[in-house]
């Protein structure tokens, strides 16, 4: 044993020698190179940060690179999970889930999971061809067999009903108004007796109201360049072309005279839409980007147009206030509103938290969305979080097809959903912490956790949705429209789409046929914007739909 630290002692005082030998040589080099030993150190250590800055942004590179390819090239839809809301306060002791919380949490996912597994699957209907309605007009074409004689006798028909189409016929409306004169004896002149004179009195009938006075566009005619731009998204350009197809040569500067004459002639609808909208009590707010051209940059820039839905009524309208979406945009839109406002997690709504008679309410879609981005990153944690949120979407579709009332889907909400948030939002404080700082996944659980408030509160009402998702299929109109005209050309022209998205929008929510609804609307807006004594909210699509018999229309396009 002492054989053995003597034989220790000896090779560590070996290795001090060693060292300190080392430290000479060292020094003695430091003298003589004249410092370039401590610029080489210096240039490693420099360079060494300059390879971890590399690293650190290759990193960035490769995550950004990862997520544009499973937002580009894979599936886009969220339902991919495995397997497959009503808080009463948000307050909480701790992140840990109590024992009572966690028991009603079970209970809310063995009630889900039971009734999935009693309800009925409907059996998939095989596709069946729809009759061809019968006031199209049809056009008989007799086709007789060939060697048919006097004996023969007919027993029958074989009726075969094909399709056909043709292009748009622009016609001329021709108004005749015929003159009547009379001759009628004029009064006695007092100069002399014996010489009467006779006048002829003439009589036309009145010329009907036009809509654009000055022009020869008719009602039908302004309905249909308006509803192809601003329902199917075919720019003033391509219809031009198609009109000179048939002969008739328009000029563009014509055209654009009579939309803009259009929009004049609807902008007090448009009002009386908006002052509709205002006046419910449960709205949803977005915002989508417009291009618009500065002509003192001479470019587009981005614009956006703000859009409010009635959830209730099912009306939507477009506002634009000079492309702004500045927070005292919505302020000045929103100051008299009182209800429910549901919107995504837009630091400009916020103010909202604090106004009286306002309650916010969240977007759970917009939520999912940012867990759906992050599977890449932390597959575990994002798909824990899209399980949770898709029970809260089986709750919705327990009440749905059980045909629930409000307050029943109220009810449902508070025994299966608030259980379920309320275990959520203790688990995103737990597993905050857990995330890479700055990436997705943290991202996710900030957004979700900031707004958490806002999100939980629609079990509150059975009338409330748990997503905004009815706003966002009122503004993917206008994103299909962009892609065709591209532009506007200022902020004016950006104005009269706002007023045409808004009219046109509320036809389809409310399944008006639009080509029916304008020509109607042209045909007597005049009228009612000379009397002020007649309700103008007579000609809004929803309260023309009651008063008249229209052609019910499809509510699929975009």
């Amino acid at each position: 044993m002492t054989d053995f630290s003597s034989d220790k002692d000896s090779f560590v005082q070996a290795l001090l020698q060693e060292r300190d030998e080392l430290f000479q040589e060292l020094s003695r080099l430091r003298k003589i190179d004249n410092g370039a030993i401590d610029t080489l150190e210096a240039q490693n250590k420099e360079l060494t940060s300059v390879v971890a800055e590399k690293d650190q942004q290759i990193k960035k590179l490769t995550d950004q690179l990862a997520w544009f390819r499973h937002k580009y090239f894979s599936k886009s839809s969220e339902k991919f999970i495995k397997e497959d809301p009503n808080q009463r306060k948000l307050d909480f002791d701790g992140i840990e889930v109590l024992p009572e919380e966690l028991a009603a949490t079970e209970e809310a996912d063995k009630e889900i999971v039971e009734y999935e597994r009693r309800k009925v699957v409907r059996e998939k209907k095989k596709p069946v061809r729809l009759p061809i309605p019968e006031e199209l007009r049809r056009e008989v074409e007799v086709i007789e067999p060939e060697g048919i004689q006097d004996n023969w006798e007919r027993i029958g028909v074989e009726v075969t009903e094909i399709l056909e189409h043709k292009p748009g016929e622009l016609y001329v409306r021709r108004i005749e108004r015929p003159k009547f004169a009379t001759k009628q004896p004029a009064a006695e002149k007092q100069i002399d007796q014996s010489i009467q004179e006779e006048t002829v009195a003439i009589r036309i009938a009145a010329m009907p109201m036009l809509p654009l006075p000055r022009s020869n566009a008719g009602p039908s005619l302004l309905a249909e360049l308006l509803m192809n731009k601003y329902f199917y998204h075919l720019p003033f350009n391509r219809q031009i072309a198609m009109l000179n197809m048939v002969n008739f040569k328009l000029a563009a500067s014509t055209v654009n005279g009579w939309f803009q004459g259009g929009c004049d002639l609807l902008r007090a609808l448009y009002f009386c839409l908006k002052d509709k909208v205002l006046a419910s009590d449960y709205i949803q707010v977005d915002e989508s980007t417009i291009p618009v051209i500065d002509n003192e940059k001479h470019k587009a820039q981005k614009a956006y147009l703000w859009m409010v839905r009635s959830v209730m009524d099912d009306l939507v309208f477009f506002h634009y206030d000079k492309g702004s979406r500045a927070q005292k945009v919505v302020v000045d839109l929103l100051k008299k509103f009182q209800g429910a406002i549901q919107t995504d997690g837009y630091q400009a709504y916020s103010i909202y938290e604090q106004k009286k008679g306002v309650l916010l309410l969240g977007c759970w879609a917009h939520a999912r969305r940012k867990f759906s981005e992050s599977v890449s990153e932390d597959q575990a944690g994002a798909e824990y979080a899209l399980a949770q949120i898709a029970k809260l979407y089986r709750v919705e579709q327990m009440a749905d097809d059980q045909k629930l009332s409000y307050e029943q889907r109220a009810e449902l909400r508070k025994r299966l959903a608030y259980p379920i948030m309320r275990a959520f939002e203790k688990w995103i404080e737990a597993y905050y912490p857990k995330a890479i700082p700055g990436g997705r996944m943290s991202k996710a659980l900030s957004y979700t956790y900031n707004i958490f408030g806002r999100l939980s509160r629609y079990h509150l009402d059975g009338r409330y949705l748990p997503d905004n998702n009815l706003a966002e299929n009122a503004i993917r109109p206008l994103a299909v429209g962009r892609k065709g005209y591209l532009f506007c050309g200022n902020d004016d022209a950006a104005e009269n789409a706002a007023v045409m998205y808004s009219l046109l929008g509320c036809c389809k929510t409310c399944d008006v046929n639009p080509r029916e609804w304008l020509t109607y609307v042209f045909s007597k807006i005049a009228m009612y914007n000379a009397n002020y004594e007649l309700d103008l909210a007579e000609l809004l699509p929803h309260n023309w739909k009651k008063t008249n018999k229209c052609q019910s229309f499809p509510n699929n396009s975009n």
